[in-house]
C-alpha cells in the first residue's frame, strides 16, 4: 500500500506581475501529526481569492502579512477532521479553517474552526456565497451601500464570486443593477443566470458612453472590485449622496499601473457630491455573520439568489487557477477540490 503523503504547493518566488507556474512548486512529505490540543484535518476544497496576491508580495502595505517563501500559501479550505486530540471536536467533523492553506493536510489548534453541518449538500459553497466571499457582498452591500428601492447599482467584477452575490442582493432589495464583466458571454451569463437587469463589457470600445445610456439616471451605489479604467467610466456619473463600497481593486494586483485620473479632481468629487467611499474588511463584522447567514440561507432555498462556482480538480492545478482569475477565467466562486 503506498504510503499516505501530504501533498502541498509551496510558493518559492515573489511574483513579477502576474503569477506564472515558476512561482510555485509541488512538494510532498509525510502528514503531520496533531499534539494535544491539535487537530489533523483533511483539506477538501480550496479557496482562491484575488487578495492571495498581495500577500505574495514582501513589501505589500496590505492588512495581512505576507505569506512566506517555500511554504504552502494560506487560503480558506472546507476541511474534514481526520485526527483529534481535542474534547471539542470529533474524528469526522466537517469545518471551515480559514488559513489551513494549499496542501493536502494541516494541523490545527481549533480556536479558529467554523463547524459545518454534517449532512450539508454542497459543502464548497461555505467558501463562496454561504462563506467570506458572500459575507463581504452582503455586508459590504447592505452595511456601506445602503441600497433603496428603485436605485441604480453598478457592481464591477459582476461575475465574479463577491460580485455576482452583490449584485443580485441588490435585486432583491430592489435596485436597478448593471454590471460590468469582462467578455460578451459573461455578461451575458451575469443577465440570464443572475437577473442583473444590464452587464456591459468593459473591454468592448466607449464603456463610459455605455454605461451613461445604461445608467441613465446616475450611479447611487457603486460596489467597487475593480478600479482602473471601470473606476474611471463610473465616477462621473454617482450621483449625489452616491454610496462606494471598495471591496477591492483588481486591476493593480499584478503590479498593473492604475489610471484612475487625478487624485485631485477625485477627492474634490468627493466634497462636491457627498459621496461616501469606504473600504472595509469582512473580519472586522463577523458579529453579524449568523444574520448574514441566514439570510443567504433563505435565498437559496426559496430560489431568490442563485450560487455559481467553478471547480478545478487537483491540488496540482491551483497555480493555473490562480493566475487564471485575474485573466477572468472563472464564472462566480473559484475552488480547487481534493482527493477525500
Amino acid at each position: 500500500m503506498t504510503e499516505l503523503q501530504n501533498e502541498q504547493v509551496h510558493l518559492v518566488r515573489r511574483p513579477q506581475g502576474a503569477p506564472v507556474a515558476e512561482d510555485f512548486r509541488v512538494v510532498r512529505g509525510p502528514v503531520p501529526v496533531p499534539n494535544d490540543g491539535e487537530l489533523l484535518l483533511r483539506n477538501l476544497y480550496l479557496s482562491l481569492d484575488p487578495y492571495m496576491r498581495g500577500r505574495m508580495d514582501d513589501h505589500h502595505d496590505s492588512y495581512a502579512p505576507p505569506y512566506a517563501l517555500h511554504a504552502p500559501p494560506g487560503g480558506g479550505t472546507v476541511a474534514r477532521v481526520v485526527q483529534s486530540r481535542r474534547d471539542d471536536f470529533a474524528e469526522g467533523d466537517l469545518v471551515v479553517a480559514p488559513d489551513a492553506g494549499w496542501r493536502t493536510f494541516a494541523i490545527s489548534n481549533g480556536a479558529d474552526l467554523r463547524r459545518l453541518p454534517s449532512d450539508i449538500k454542497q459543502p464548497s459553497r461555505a467558501l463562496g456565497v454561504l462563506g467570506m466571499t458572500g459575507f463581504t457582498a452582503w455586508w459590504g452591500l447592505t452595511a456601506i451601500g445602503k441600497p433603496r428601492y428603485n436605485e441604480t447599482l453598478v457592481v464591477s467584477a459582476a461575475a465574479g464570486a463577491v460580485g455576482s452575490v452583490a449584485g443580485q442582493i441588490g435585486r432583491l432589495l430592489g435596485c436597478r443593477v448593471v454590471g460590468i464583466a469582462g467578455g460578451a458571454e459573461k455578461c451575458r451569463r451575469v443577465v440570464e443566470d443572475l437577473g442583473f437587469d444590464a452587464c456591459l463589457d468593459y473591454r468592448a470600445p466607449d464603456l463610459a458612453g455605455r454605461l451613461a445610456e445604461a445608467a441613465s439616471d446616475g450611479i447611487d451605489v457603486y460596489f467597487e472590485n475593480v478600479g482602473g479604467i471601470v473606476q474611471e467610466a463610473v465616477w462621473p456619473l454617482l450621483n449625489n449622496g452616491a454610496r462606494v463600497p471598495v471591496c477591492g481593486l483588481v486591476s493593480g494586483y499584478n503590479g498593473a499601473p492604475d489610471a484612475s485620473g487625478s487624485i485631485h479632481a477625485l477627492l474634490m468629487s468627493l466634497i462636491v457630491k457627498r459621496i461616501r467611499v469606504q473600504g472595509f474588511l469582512n473580519a472586522d463584522h463577523l458579529k453579524h455573520f449568523g444574520e448574514f447567514e441566514q439570510e443567504m440561507q433563505r435565498w437559496l432555498d426559496t430560489g431568490q439568489l442563485r450560487a455559481h462556482e467553478t471547480i478545478i480538480d487537483g491540488l496540482d492545478q491551483a497555480p493555473s487557477a490562480f493566475a487564471s482569475l485575474f485573466e477572468g477565467a472563472n464564472f462566480g466562486k473559484l475552488v480547487i477540490e481534493l482527493p477525500a
